[in-house]
């Protein structure tokens, strides 16, 4: 599995609406073969960042998301809205999904 998380510093006058401007470009990418889930949470830290967590089944998943025309479209016009270039962490993983946090003590009962 492939992971990436992406922290988007958006301009303030476009903060309250990045979820609309970016929502073509996350139902497309939700669509896609091989996409795991692709989700947009806003810093407790600072309301102008959104951070995206993305994953896709494997490498090739991946490789078909980056080079998609809706990727594209949206590396060419989302740039209009940050502050600076958003910072991405990618790493491949094996695993195929989310596991429990097995240290938190937690009274399933």
């Amino acid at each position: 599995m492939i992971t990436i998380t992406v922290k988007w510093p958006v301009k303030p006058e476009y903060a309250g609406e990045w979820i609309e401007i970016s929502k073509e470009f996350t139902e497309a990418t939700r669509a896609e073969p091989g996409c795991l889930w692709f989700d947009w949470s806003r810093s407790v830290d600072d309301p102008n960042e959104f951070v995206l967590i993305e994953a896709f089944a494997d490498g090739d998943a991946g490789g078909r998301h980056v080079n998609s025309d809706h990727f594209a479209k949206a590396m060419a016009s989302l740039g209009e809205y940050v502050t600076a270039r958003p910072r991405i962490i990618s790493y491949e993983i094996d695993q195929d999904g989310w596991n429990e946090l097995g240290e938190l003590q937690f009274d399933d009962a």
